[in-house]
C-alpha cells in the first residue's frame, strides 16, 4: 500500500557566485590569467580594459569632456577593494554569511519567450547606465608595468628530448637503428633514466612500428644514445649512470678507484660502510677519500639538468610582495592578481537599440534575454575577482602582523607558533577560507620567496612556559647537525638531549620526525671520511 509522507528538511546550498569565488580563491597567481582567458572565451560580455585603444562605443554629446580622461565614468566604489566586505564562513557558512552581489535582473528566472505577451517590456534600467558598464574596471593593487618587466621570462631553450633527437640525427645510424634510437629516447624518464626492460621496448617496436628487433640490437643502439650529452643519460640504474660519467673523465688513479667502488662495492658505498670497502679493494685512507670525492661530484639525475640549461626551468611567481620601508611594511598583491576587466561597452548599444525600438518582436526579446544573462555572468566574475583580492590581502596582513619579527630580520628562529585557526579568528573568516589562501600562495620578501605554508607551525612547550614554533626547533636541529663532526655524526638520542638542554621539551621520535622532514639522513649515512 502506497503512503504519502511529508518531511521538513533544512539544508544549505552554495550559490553559483559563491562557488565561483571559492574556486578563484584557491588558484595561485600563475593560473589566474589562464582562468580569466577561459572565462573570456565562453563569455563575450567580458573583456580586458585596454586604455590605449579608442572607444568603440559612441558617446552622447554631454559626455565629450569625459573623453579626455581615460578613467572617466569609473565607479569609484567598484574600482577599490571593498574593505567592509564580509567574507566569513566555510563552504557551509558562506551560504549565509557571504553577501551575493546585487546584479540579478529584476525579471529573475528563465524567460518563457513563447508565453510572453507582445506588450511585455524587459526592464533595462540597470543596464543602460554608462558608468556602471563601461567603467567596471579593476585596477592593479601592486607594482604594474615595472614589476611585470622584472618577472623572469620562461625558459625558451629546447627541451632535453629535442636535444637528444638532434644528436640522434647526427649519429651514424641506419634507418632501422634510428627507429630504435627514437624509441629509446622516448622511454627516458624525467631523471634521465631508462627504467623499462629492453624486451618491453622490443615489444613496443613490434606493435607500434612493426619492427622486429632483438635485445642485442637495442643494447647496441643504447650504447650510442648513452654517449650523448648530458653524460649519464639513458642509464638503466644509478651505478650505470655514474659509471657512464666516469668514462668521460681522465683515467687517472682516482677515477679507476671510483669505478672499482661502484662496480664491486656499490652496496657498501650506498650504506657508507667505508671500512668494508677498504678491506675489499685494499685501499688506503687517502685513496678511498679521493675516490669518494670523485663520485660525489657526479650527477645522479642527468635528466634534471644538462649543458646550457637543457632541463626545463620553472620560476616561482609570488602572489604577494612585501617591502620594509624603515620599519613600515608595505604589502601589495602581484599585479597579475589585479587584472583590468570590464563588461563590454558594445552591450550598452544592444540595450539602447532594444529600448528605442518601436516594435519589440519575439526574436529581439530572446536576444536581449541572452545578453542579460552574459552580462550578469561577467559582473559576477569581476566581483569574484575583487572579493579574491580583498580576502588575499586580509589574510596576508594578518600573517605579517603575527610574524612581524621574522619579516623584520628574516631569522627562522623568530617564527611564532601559528595555526590556521589563529588567522581565521583575526580576520573573522572560516578556517577553510584561510586554508585555501595558504595552500598554493607565496610571498616575496627581502629575504627570498616563501610559501605561505612556511609560516604555519605548531607550538612546542619550553622550560620557560612559553610555546616555541616547530619551525624554530627545526632550525636549531639543522644547525646542530650542520656543525657536527662528520666522522662521528650525532644520533637522534644525542640530538634529543642537546635540545632538552636548550629548554625544548621534545622526544626522540619527534627529533626523528623533524629530521626526516628536513630530508636529513640518519647518523650512519651522514658519516664522512
Amino acid at each position: 500500500m502506497q503512503r504519502l509522507d511529508l518531511k521538513q528538511l533544512l539544508s544549505q546550498k552554495l550559490s553559483p557566485q559563491q562557488i565561483q569565488f571559492i574556486k578563484l580563491l584557491q588558484i595561485p597567481t600563475a593560473e589566474l590569467d589562464t582562468r580569466i582567458k577561459e572565462e573570456m572565451e565562453v563569455n563575450p560580455a567580458l573583456e580586458e580594459d585596454e586604455a590605449d585603444e579608442p572607444e568603440e562605443m559612441e558617446r552622447d554629446e554631454d559626455s565629450d569632456d569625459a573623453d579626455d580622461d581615460p578613467d572617466a565614468g569609473l565607479d569609484n566604489d567598484e574600482n577599490t577593494l571593498d574593505e567592509d566586505f564580509d567574507d566569513r564562513g566555510s563552504d557551509q557558512e558562506m551560504a549565509e554569511e557571504m553577501p551575493e552581489p546585487d546584479l540579478m535582473p529584476k525579471d529573475e528566472g528563465p524567460v518563457d519567450t513563447e508565453a510572453a505577451p507582445d506588450n511585455t517590456d524587459l526592464d533595462l534600467s540597470d543596464y543602460l547606465n554608462d558608468d556602471e558598464i563601461a567603467g567596471y574596471k579593476m585596477q592593479g593593487d601592486g607594482p604594474g608595468e615595472e614589476e611585470e618587466r622584472d618577472t623572469p621570462l620562461a625558459d625558451t631553450s629546447g627541451s632535453l628530448m629535442d636535444s637528444l633527437m638532434d644528436q640522434l640525427h647526427f649519429a651514424d645510424l641506419d634507418e632501422r637503428q634510428g627507429a630504435i634510437g627514437q624509441q629509446l629516447i622516448g622511454s627516458i624518464d624525467g631523471d634521465g633514466y631508462i627504467r623499462r626492460d629492453l624486451s618491453a621496448i622490443a615489444n613496443d617496436l613490434a606493435f607500434s612500428q612493426n619492427l622486429e628487433v632483438t635485445v642485442a640490437e637495442i643494447e647496441a643502439v643504447l650504447r650510442v644514445v648513452q654517449g650523448f650529452d648530458p653524460a649519464g643519460i639513458a642509464a638503466r640504474d644509478l651505478p650505470e649512470c655514474l659509471l657512464l660519467q666516469l668514462e668521460r673523465r681522465p683515467q687517472d688513479e682516482n677515477t679507476v678507484n671510483a669505478e672499482r667502488i661502484l662496480t664491486d662495492t656499490f652496496e657498501e658505498f650506498s650504506k657508507k660502510h667505508y671500512p668494508r670497502i677498504q678491506q675489499k679493494l685494499d685501499l688506503e685512507d687517502d685513496e678511498l677519500k679521493e675516490a669518494i670525492n670523485v663520485i660525489l661530484k657526479l650527477n645522479p639525475k642527468p635528466g634534471g639538468s644538462g649543458p646550457s640549461g637543457l632541463g626545463k626551468t620553472q620560476y616561482l611567481m609570488p602572489d604577494f610582495i612585501l617591502t620594509n620601508d624603515n620599519g613600515v611594511f608595505n604589502l601589495t598583491l602581484n599585479a597579475r592578481n589585479a587584472p583590468e576587466l570590464r563588461v563590454s561597452p558594445a552591450y550598452t548599444e544592444m540595450f539602447r537599440t532594444y529600448d528605442k525600438a518601436a516594435k519589440k518582436d519575439q526574436k529581439m526579446k530572446e536576444a536581449v534575454t541572452f545578453v542579460k544573462q552574459k552580462l550578469d555572468s561577467a559582473k559576477w566574475f569581476i566581483d569574484a575577482i575583487r572579493q579574491r583580492q580583498n580576502t588575499l590581502l586580509r589574510t596576508m596582513n594578518a600573517i605579517v602582523e603575527l610574524q612581524r619579527e621574522f619579516f623584520v630580520e628574516g631569522d627562522e628562529s623568530k617564527l611564532r607558533p601559528m595555526i590556521l585557526k589563529d588567522i581565521a579568528q583575526m580576520i573573522s573568516m572560516d578556517i577553510s577560507t584561510v586554508s585555501r589562501v595558504a595552500n598554493s600562495k607565496s610571498i616575496q620578501t627581502e629575504f627570498g620567496i616563501y610559501p605561505l605554508k612556511y609560516f604555519f607551525s605548531e607550538g612546542i612547550a619550553t622550560d620557560s612556559g612559553e610555546d616555541a614554533s616547530s619551525r624554530e626547533v627545526k632550525s636549531i636541529l639543522k644547525d646542530l647537525i650542520g656543525n657536527e663532526s662528520k666522522e662521528r655524526p650525532l644520533s637522534d638520542d644525542k640530538l634529543e638531549k642537546m635540545l632538552n638542554a636548550r629548554g625544548y621539551n621534545i622526544a626522540r621520535r619527534t627529533v626523528a620526525k623533524y629530521r626526516e622532514q628536513l630530508n636529513i639522513p640518519v647518523a650512519r649515512l651522514r658519516k664522512e671520511l
